[in-house]
């Protein structure tokens, strides 16, 4: 009887703004329980919305959910649902990581975003990892941070640098250098720059496998025919109220028809009127939450949406048209994110504090082919990132101690 352990993957995802942290971390704990890795993989993120994700999660692997912050448009986070202060909820937040962690005891630990999480939570989970030495550390990056004086900025007051040369054995951006060069643009020192290796984007395309067989048709609660859908994505939807309303407000094509997706944290107010202006548009529907919305992008026409990662990578995978409207505040990831992409012809942007009906109208009446994006982006992190694992596990390991 062959009882070696298996392979045990924890990612963590700090949450804060939207979806997108879980839903990349997500994707890449599914593929990777798919692969030949044979892994036990643990994901710890916050929001109650991780348990429609569940029926899509593969066998040996499961999730254990936060209590969940919101970053609101002036950058401070506060709790989202608790009514206690906010360093009482990181406490929390902070323990149960830590005693996950140390029960679990990853090969590999997998950060999204935050070298030491949100408020410095994974501080003690980390000091208890490198002290047990069994865990590979990797810090996980999207393609762009934000300006690069401003991730100097946070970098410096959160002395991120100092924690990924203690910590980490490895940074993994999930993008393609020719789009944007991280180390070039942001200028890391040697210590830094020498443990970044580019991926490649996440091809959402891969997400398809995932979905649950029960799982419902979109398309049957909209209760719209399957062609001609020119869809509206907000991300989480907390800040995504000015482009959903001036959606809802323009002037659809000929025999199309349009849905927002609204995400779960839409105010409450501004979804009801939402709700209110499609009962009286019969070619207009609004949706709260789907758990998989690949499946609405994949048979859409075209997409007009907010400029998240994970978005603008569901635009590219699936080749559509897209008017990408990125986030105006407080950082300016989004708008650098979808201005390299317009330069390189994939996508057509629309500067946030500009959006208006009106504005939509008119791109909506113009045709627009697909992007001509084979070839011409790297869109492989997910088949990489099996034997990107194999590689760190298989180094000498190195004992790095903070400057």
């Amino acid at each position: 009887m062959n009882t070696r352990r298996k392979l045990h993957i924890a990612l963590y995802s700090p949450g804060t703004v939207g979806l997108g942290h879980m839903r990349r971390n997500l994707l890449i704990a599914q593929v990777l329980a798919e692969s030949g890795l044979q892994s036990v993989n643990l994901l710890i993120t916050e929001a109650r919305e991780a348990s429609a994700f569940i029926n899509a999660m593969p066998p040996g692997m499961d999730c254990l959910t936060l209590p969940g912050l919101s970053k609101g448009l002036d950058g401070v986070c506060r709790p989202r649902y608790l009514d206690l202060p906010l360093k009482e909820v990181i406490a929390i937040r902070a323990r149960a990581i830590r005693a996950a962690l140390k029960q679990f005891q990853p090969d590999l630990l997998i950060v999204d975003n935050l070298p030491r999480g949100a408020y410095r939570e994974l501080d003690p989970a980390l000091k208890l990892l490198k002290a047990a030495g069994r865990t590979r550390c990797v810090l996980g990056l999207r393609d762009v941070l934000d300006e690069p004086w401003s991730v100097h900025e946070a970098w410096f007051r959160w002395k991120n640098e100092q924690a990924i040369q203690e910590y980490y054995d490895a940074i993994w951006v999930y993008g393609d250098p020719a789009v944007y060069n991280m180390i070039e643009e942001y200028r890391f020192p040697p210590s830094i720059a020498s443990k970044i290796h580019f991926a490649g984007y996440l091809d959402q395309r891969r997400r398809h496998a995932f979905i649950a067989p029960e799982g419902s048709d979109p398309f049957e609660q909209l209760s719209l025919p399957t062609h001609g859908l020119i869809l509206c994505l907000v991300g989480g939807g907390q800040d995504g109220d000015r482009l959903a309303r001036a959606f809802s407000e323009a002037e659809l094509p000929v025999h199309s028809y349009g849905a927002i997706l609204t995400g779960p944290f839409m105010p409450p107010e501004v979804y009801q009127q939402l709700a209110r202006r499609a009962a009286s548009h019969p070619r207009l529907r609004v949706l709260k939450f789907v758990s998989e919305p690949t499946t609405l992008i994949g048979r859409a026409n075209r997409v007009v949406a907010m400029g998240g990662y994970n978005t603008v990578c569901e635009v590219l995978s699936f080749n559509k048209p897209a008017l990408i409207v990125p986030r105006v505040g407080p950082r300016r990831e989004q708008h650098i994110r979808a201005e390299r992409f317009r330069q390189l012809g994939f996508v057509d942007t629309l500067n946030g504090t500009e959006v208006n009906s009106q504005a939509l109208t008119e791109w909506l009446s113009r045709d627009r082919p697909s992007p001509q994006i084979d070839g011409r982006l790297d869109l492989h992190g997910l088949d990489r990132l099996p034997a990107m694992v194999e590689d760190l596990l298989a180094q000498p390991r190195q004992t790095v101690l903070a400057q």
